[in-house]
């Protein structure tokens, strides 16, 4: 897939036809079978029906809108989501919260860019063939990259994808401050801009997550990056 055809079915939720139109052209040319949902709930029904490879989702719709969908989604689902809007500050603050978004892509976008993000997800989020057993542990934390999850004291810590590949490289560094744009090529294949602030969220989401099972090892080493000390 790093080249290829993308081989993907995609579900993108819009409420302006034009750019599902846009979309649906640029990805089908990519290689992808793209399905469209004009509202919240439409694409609701249709995610639970057809179970796609990954999700487009505009941030404001009508009757039912991005942020909500994406929380009913995680609630039963790890389908990849891509969120989209014209307001970019406002998604990078949320893709940095708990609720499960992958990545965003601001309106207007070109054709290029999406299909880079698409790519870009599909690959982090699709486990490699033949990778083994990407799995670190220190401290009582483990995390396992091949199957997405993350353990702590043998219980399970809800954590988003993104979440997962910077924890895995702060363990796998054993005490190596990691800096910010050290994390961010741990987390995204492609090169594309990531806000210090976007990186800061994600940082302090798994924080949080972790100290809810007292397995807190990550430290902060001011004006250089994170460490792990487990």
């Amino acid at each position: 897939m790093p080249n290829g055809p993308l081989s993907a079915e995609i579900l993108v939720v819009d409420d302006d036809p034009r750019l599902r139109e846009l979309v649906r052209y640029t990805l089908s040319r990519a290689g992808c079978t793209v399905r469209e949902a004009g509202d919240g709930r439409e694409a609701l029904a249709m995610a639970r029906t057809l179970r796609p490879d990954l999700v487009l989702l505009d941030v404001l719709m009508p009757e039912l809108d991005g942020i909500s969908v994406c929380r009913e989604l995680r609630a039963e689902s790890e389908v990849p989501i891509i969120f989209l809007s014209t307001r970019a500050e406002q998604v990078d603050r949320i893709v940095g919260l708990d609720l499960g978004g992958d990545d965003y892509l601001g309106k207007p976008f070109a054709p290029a860019e999406l299909v880079s993000r698409v790519r870009a997800v599909l690959r982090r989020t699709r486990p490699a063939a033949g990778a083994g057993a990407a799995s670190v542990e220190s401290g009582g934390v483990r995390v396992d990259l091949e199957r997405f999850a993350a353990s702590a004291g043998g219980e399970a810590v809800s954590l988003t994808r993104t979440e997962i590949r910077m924890l895995h490289a702060l363990l796998a560094a054993q005490g190596v401050v990691l800096t910010r744009r050290q994390l961010v090529a741990a987390a995204w294949d492609e090169p594309h801009f990531v806000s210090d602030r976007t990186v800061d969220s994600h940082v302090r989401g798994i924080r949080a997550k972790l100290r809810v099972h007292d397995a807190d090892h990550v430290e902060t080493v001011t004006g250089v990056g994170w460490r792990w000390r487990g």
